[in-house]
């Protein structure tokens, strides 16, 4: 199966099966994404907040979100998909040392969303790194863990008596930001040509109905 999503012909096969309009707006939604910035959740517990990052992440363009669930993991796996789980690829971790291994590897800075002594404001912040953000607890912040290991810290600039913000708040100013600094710049940010295909495949699959049985049918013409 999984050498369907880089096969063209496939994707030639399932078009046939939604309208011009719907295979329009894949190419134009897929040509605003971008894998140069994701975005971390650890161990939120209040489920609506996951899920108001989640919609954030595919409003702003961010193809993929990364959940942590140390401690939270049963009652998130089964709140997440409030619908933009369809659109952007979640990766879930039992453990935050898991995740910062993973993306470190995928070639991610780990930038850490709250003030620090090394901190700077997000309008200052370097956006020619591929970059995971990581955003904490409502209650308590980011972990230890994540904290010492991160590559950079920001914040969002504040001037009232209130010091924080809602964590989907947060994630939304800062998406907000960086990806509208993003498309106005030099950077090489959109997705590769692989990673477009796979995405069209995943997501004119998501709106057939009978999926499988086109499926066997289009494998079953490769026999032939």
């Amino acid at each position: 199966m999984q050498s369907l999503f880089q096969d063209e012909n496939y994707l030639h096969y399932l078009e046939e099966f939604i309208t011009e309009s719907r295979k329009e707006g894949f190419l134009r939604v897929l040509s605003q994404r971008t894998k140069h910035f994701t975005v971390v959740c650890e161990d939120l517990y209040q489920l609506h907040n996951t899920s108001a990052v989640m919609r954030s992440c595919e409003v702003f363009g961010v193809q993929e979100l990364h959940v942590v669930e140390q401690k939270y993991g049963k009652d998130i796996d089964k709140e997440i998909a409030m619908g933009a789980e369809k659109w952007v690829d979640i990766h879930r971790y039992s453990t935050n040392q898991a995740s910062i291994d993973h993306l470190k590897a995928q070639g991610y800075q780990i930038i850490a969303t709250t003030p620090h002594e090394n901190d700077c404001m997000l309008e200052d912040f370097d956006i020619t790194k591929p970059s995971a953000l990581f955003f904490g607890t409502e209650r308590h912040g980011l972990s230890e863990e994540v904290l010492q290991q991160a590559d950079g810290f920001v914040k969002i600039p504040m001037v009232g008596f209130t010091e924080s913000l809602n964590i989907s708040v947060s994630a939304a100013i800062i998406l907000q930001n960086v990806s509208t600094r993003l498309r106005h710049s030099d950077i090489q940010w959109q997705l590769t040509e692989a990673e477009l295909l796979e995405k069209r495949i995943d997501w004119t699959r998501k709106s057939i109905k009978d999926i499988d049985f086109i499926t066997n049918k289009y494998l079953e013409s490769q026999k032939l």
